[in-house]
Formats: C-alpha cells, structure tokens, sequence
C-alpha cells in the first residue's frame, strides 16, 4: 500500500526538496536535522521555494501554507516511530548512512519502507545492516526536486515486489516519471553522465577548446539546456568527483577515472556555483 506518513532524513539541498514535494503531495512529513541551525536553515528553505512556487503561479498561498504545516522538523530519529516510508538524503558517506538505517531499522514500524537518495552507494550495503532487506530500496530524486520530474528507483536483489509497487504509488503520488535500476554504481543517469562530463574535462584539460566553445558546441549543436562545464558547476564538483571515484572502484573502468583537473580544482574549494566558484566565476 502507498505510505501515508514520510519521514525524511537530512534537510539540506536535497532532504529539503524531497520534503517540500512530500508535503505538496498531501504527506504528513518528518524531518530531521542533527541541529537546530542546520534544521532551521533547512525549513526556511522550504519557506522560500513555496514562496517562488506561489509566485510562478504553481501553487496558491493556501497550498503552499497548507504544505508547510505538514511538516514537522525534529533532531531526534525516534519521532519516525510511526512512518510508513523514510527516505535517507544525509551525506554521502556509507559509513553515516549505515548508522542512519541501523538506527531506523530498530525505530520504523515492521511495515515501513526504508529508502535512500544516494547517487551512487551501493543500496545493498546499507540494507545489510537492517533485518528488513526486502523493504529497502533507492529512491534518487534530482535537484532541484520540486521541478525536476524524474525518479530514479533502485532495485536491490532483497527487494520485494510489494516494495517496489508502493514505491511507485508513492512516486506516481509525486507526479513524477519513474525509472528503474539495478543495484550498481551510478545507477541510469550517472552511469550515462559521468563519463560524459569527465570526458569535457579532458577536451579542456589538453586544450583542444575554450570551456565557452565546448559548453556552446555541446548545447547548440546537441540541442541541451546546456554545457558540460555549466553542468558541472551546477551539480557541483566535488559531487562528480564523489561519484566518479566511487564508480571507478566498483569497475576499475578507465571511463570513470577523474582527470587530474577536476581532482585539483575541487582541493582547491572550486566546487561550482555553490561555493562561487568552479570553470565559471559566480562570485
């Protein structure tokens, strides 16, 4: 059956998106934070993208205020007791998100469905962990979450069929369009991207052309919203380079070998448009 009450882990960029359109939806919604600054932080956020919501015209200021009172901010897991669905978006370390479903596994009902948001961790490891394999999967939203239209499953080999079909009732719910992947790093679209954008780094790398006429050649005459470059500074690097290593030593893939660039600029703090700075100058 499609969950009713969602907890979500982690308010941050994505934790905070997942729980936005969680709320628009109509779920009652949990989220939690490890602080009261980054908790605070994180519902403000969700404040401000209703508020552009309103002002776009794609929700009125009674859903948007109606959304925002199903959500209730918590520092404690305990106040999932009572979830039918928890989705993981804290970061991006397997030894933390093992903590995290540990903890959840003993705290959800034996009915709940525990998920992650990874782009890349393996599903399976984190399931290894609860005594409820058959009702782990990935659920990987895309930021930014309440417009892009896009749910990318996991499927583990624990993963039951129930699992999967409350999964997709709980994302038709969502108004997205659903895909489904195995249990391997990357998953369908960072399995496809990240060689494509680790390759633009390297036509700039060895010269072959400015980073405005790799980003101009790729979205005129590929017809994309926009470059590689652009791209990367958006997703941010050290997120690609997070992904990208993680994929090279699950496949020792030559195709998911960061090229020394990005590995630099992001020791650098040049991490795209998130910290001012990454191919382009946001500053």
């Amino acid at each position: 059956m499609r969950p009713s009450s969602i907890g979500v882990v982690g308010c941050g960029l994505m934790g905070s998106g997942i729980a936005e359109v969680c709320a628009r939806a109509g779920y009652q919604v949990k989220v939690r934070e490890v602080s009261d600054e980054l908790l605070a932080r994180g519902l403000a956020s969700i404040q401000k993208s209703l508020g552009k919501a309103v002002a776009r015209g794609k929700a009125s200021q009674d859903q948007a205020e109606q959304a925002m009172a199903r959500i209730t901010g918590t520092l404690q897991l305990s106040e999932f007791s009572d979830c039918d669905l928890a989705i993981e978006a804290a970061i991006e370390n397997m030894n933390i998100k093992k903590e995290i479903f540990a903890e959840l596994d003993r705290i959800l009902p034996p009915h709940a469905i525990l998920a992650s948001n990874t782009s890349s961790l393996c599903i399976t490891e984190m399931a290894s962990v609860t005594g409820r394999g058959e009702k782990v999967l990935g659920i990987h939203f895309f930021n930014p979450v309440p417009v892009m239209p896009l749910l990318e499953f996991v499927r583990t080999i624990l993963t039951s069929e129930d699992t999967m079909r409350a999964a997709h009732e709980f994302g038709a719910s969502l108004g997205k369009t659903m895909v489904t992947a195995k249990d391997t790093p990357g998953f369908i679209v960072n399995r496809l991207l990240i060689p494509y954008l680790l390759d633009a780094v390297q036509v700039y790398e060895n010269g072959l052309a400015t980073k405005e006429d790799i980003d101009a050649a790729i979205k005129l005459g590929l017809n994309h919203p926009m470059g590689p470059l652009t791209l990367l500074d958006f997703v941010g690097l050290d997120t690609c380079l997070f992904i990208a290593d993680a994929m090279y030593n699950e496949y020792k893939d030559s195709r998911y070998a960061a090229p020394p660039l990005l590995r630099r600029m992001v020791l650098a703090g040049h991490m795209g448009r998130k910290s001012g700075r990454g191919f382009y100058d946001y500053s």
